[in-house]
Formats: C-alpha cells, structure tokens, sequence
C-alpha cells in the first residue's frame, strides 16, 4: 500500500530534484509551497506530496458531513 502523504527533503541539486520527478511520476501530486532553507552554506529544499484521492474538496467535505449526519 501507497502512503498517502511524503515529504521530502535534501540538498537542491540533481538528485533532489530527481526524486521530486519520481514521486510526479508515482501519481503523487504536490502539496502545498516548498520550503527552502541554508543549512551552512547548503540550500536544502522541502516539499510535501499527497496522493490526488486526497484532495478534499469543501464540497466533499460537506457530502462527507450530511452523511455522517444520517
């Protein structure tokens, strides 16, 4: 079973942005801005990824809550 839910994080170079291709690639959509710091003098970069299944809309969200109410 998929997680619904990474995050990743690393240097801002190539491999970095490789994984961000693969999780693309794995049906993973971002989540959310990345987030970049320096950590010395390296930038590293996060990014959080869900699964689109996960998306909840506000209309979803109020069909989940009028059932829930039943």
């Amino acid at each position: 079973m998929r997680k619904s839910y990474r995050f990743l994080s690393g240097a801002d170079n190539a491999d970095f942005c490789q994984r961000v291709s693969d999780a693309l690639a794995d049906g993973y959509v971002l989540y959310g801005n990345p987030v970049m710091v320096m950590d010395k003098d390296i930038r590293v970069v996060l990014q959080a990824f869900i699964l689109p299944e996960m998306i909840v809309t506000t209309t979803n969200f109020a069909d989940q809550e009028r059932s829930n109410d039943r």
